[in-house]
C-alpha cells in the first residue's frame, strides 16, 4: 500500500454550476479529505455547497454534505465536516458557488494505492 500526500483541488474558483472538483482515479483505491478551505473573495456574501458522490451517482440532496454554506465577504472556512471523509474509486468532490469568481476553493489529502 502506497500513501501520497497530494494536493487534490489547486486553488480555484468554484464555478456557478455544478462541477466535479476531484476525482478519485482508477488507479487510486481510496482518497482520505485531510484540508478542504474555502475563501470569499467578493465584496458581498455568497454561498457554496458541496457533495460528496459515490460513482455511479450523480450529486444530488442525497449526497449533499454542505448546502448553501454562506461566507461573508472576505471570510475563509476550512469545513470541519468534509476533514476525514474517504471517496472510493471513481468517486468523487462535486461543488457549486452562488456566483462564479466569488468563492476559491483549495483541497489536499491523501490518495491510496
Amino acid at each position: 500500500m502506497t500513501v501520497t500526500a497530494k494536493n487534490l483541488v489547486p486553488a480555484k474558483f468554484v464555478e456557478d454550476a455544478q462541477t466535479t472538483q476531484y476525482t478519485v482515479p482508477l488507479t487510486i483505491t481510496s482518497t482520505i479529505i485531510d484540508k478542504f478551505t474555502c475563501t470569499n473573495v467578493s465584496g458581498s456574501t455568497a454561498t457554496v455547497s458541496v457533495n460528496i458522490v459515490t460513482d455511479p451517482d450523480t450529486p444530488a440532496d442525497k449526497n449533499l454534505i454542505i448546502k448553501t454554506k454562506s461566507l461573508a465577504a472576505s471570510e475563509t472556512y476550512t469545513f470541519p465536516e468534509l476533514v476525514g471523509q474517504i471517496l472510493q474509486t471513481s468517486g468523487y468532490v462535486s461543488a457549486i458557488a452562488s456566483a462564479a469568481s466569488a468563492i476559491n476553493i483549495r483541497v489536499s489529502g491523501r490518495e491510496i494505492s
